[in-house]
C-alpha cells in the first residue's frame, strides 16, 4: 500500500502508531512541526492534548523508539504544509490541532485537500467523553465520517500514561495524586492498545467505518491507581480527593492556562459521576489480544532503574 501519514507522530499515540506500522512493514510518513522531528521532546499528548475532552495530560512525553524517519514537516497553523504532507498518501492517522477551542477551521481544509489528492481512509483520535457532533473533537468526528470514503474514529478512555514519567507531575504533589474524581472509577487504557487498534483501522482490507470506544480491562478508582504506583515504587503514594476549583488552581500553578486548567479539572467531576466506568471488548476484538492491565503498563514504563518519578 501507499504511505500512511501519521500526524502527531511525536506524541503519546502517534509515535506508537508510527512504530506499530513500521514494525509490520507498512510505509509510514511521520509528521512533525519540523521535518527532522526535533520537536519530539516538546510534543504534547492527544486522547491526550491541550483540549477539552482530552485523555492525556498536556505535558511533554517520552518518545517511543522504533518509529521511522525522516519526519515530514506539518503544522496545523500553516496551511501550506498540508498538500506536501498528503502527497502520495493512502491513509491518515489524524490527531486534531491542540490548544484550540474549535479545530474545525483547521481540519476541514485538511480533509478537503486529502480528498483532492485521493486519500481514501482517515482514522481520527477522539475521546470517549465526546460523542459525534459534540464540541471540539466531536465536530471533527462528524467531518471525518461525512467527508472521507473510508474512516474510523477512536474514542479511548483516559490514558494509563497519565500516571507515568513527566505526565504524572501534573497531578502529583508531595507524594499525593490529586483528583476531583471522588470514588469514581475509570477504565484506563494503555496508549499502545490505542495504537494497535489504530494500526488495524488504517491497514485492514475492509474499512471499519465506525467509532470505537476503547478501554482497558478494568475500571479503577484513583485510590486503586495510587496503590498500584506505591506497589511499583516501593514508597507511599496516596490519592487526595480535592474540589474541582482546588484542582484547577493546582493545574494552573503547574503551568496550564487558567481556562484550560478549569476545563481539565471539570472532567474529573464527570468521572466522579461514573462517566468512564464502562469496560468494552473492542481492543481484543480488533487486535486479537486483551488490553493491557495497569500493572503491566507500570512495569514497562518504570523499569527498576528508573528514578525520575518525584513521589516521596
Amino acid at each position: 500500500m501507499s504511505e500512511v501519514l501519521v500526524l502527531g507522530a511525536t506524541g503519546t499515540t502517534g509515535s506508537r502508531v508510527a512504530a506499530f506500522l513500521h514494525e509490520r512493514g507498512v510505509p509510514v510518513r511521520p509528521a512533525s512541526r519540523t521535518s527532522a522531528g526535533s520537536d519530539r521532546a516538546a510534543s504534547r499528548t492527544p486522547t491526550g492534548s491541550v483540549r477539552a475532552g482530552s485523555r492525556g495530560s498536556g505535558v511533554p512525553v517520552r518518545a517511543v523508539s522504533g518509529a521511522p524517519g525522516p519526519y515530514v514537516r506539518f503544522d496545523w497553523a500553516e496551511r501550506r504544509t498540508y498538500a506536501p504532507a498528503l502527497r502520495g498518501i493512502s491513509a491518515v492517522y489524524l490527531v486534531a490541532p491542540t490548544g484550540v477551542t474549535d479545530p474545525v477551521p483547521f481540519v476541514e481544509p485538511f480533509l478537503e485537500e486529502a480528498v483532492r489528492q485521493g486519500v481514501r481512509r482517515v482514522v481520527q483520535l477522539s475521546s470517549s467523553a465526546v460523542p459525534e457532533g459534540g464540541p471540539g473533537l466531536g465536530a471533527v468526528h462528524r467531518l471525518v465520517r461525512t467527508m472521507m470514503p473510508e474512516w474510523a474514529v477512536l474514542r479511548p478512555s483516559w490514558f494509563m500514561q497519565n500516571f507515568t514519567g513527566p505526565s504524572l507531575e501534573l497531578r502529583e504533589r508531595d507524594g499525593e495524586i490529586l483528583s476531583a474524581t471522588g470514588d469514581g472509577r475509570v477504565a484506563f487504557i494503555d496508549a499502545g492498545d490505542i495504537a494497535a487498534v489504530a494500526g488495524h483501522a488504517l491497514t485492514d482490507e475492509r474499512s471499519h467505518d465506525t467509532a470505537h470506544v476503547l478501554t482497558g480491562p478494568e475500571a479503577l478508582s484513583y485510590d486503586d491507581v495510587a496503590a498500584l504506583l506505591a506497589e511499583r515504587h516501593g514508597r507511599p503514594v496516596r490519592h487526595r480527593a480535592v474540589s474541582v476549583d482546588e484542582l484547577a488552581a493546582h493545574f494552573a500553578a503547574r503551568g496550564l492556562p487558567a481556562e484550560y486548567a478549569a476545563v481539565l479539572a471539570a472532567l474529573d467531576d464527570d468521572l466522579r459521576g461514573g462517566s468512564e466506568e464502562r469496560v468494552t471488548g473492542t481492543v481484543e476484538r480488533i487486535t486479537g489480544r486483551p488490553p493491557r492491565a495497569f500493572r503491566e503498563t507500570l512495569a514497562d514504563e518504570y523499569p527498576p532503574a528508573y528514578t525520575r518519578l518525584r513521589v516521596r
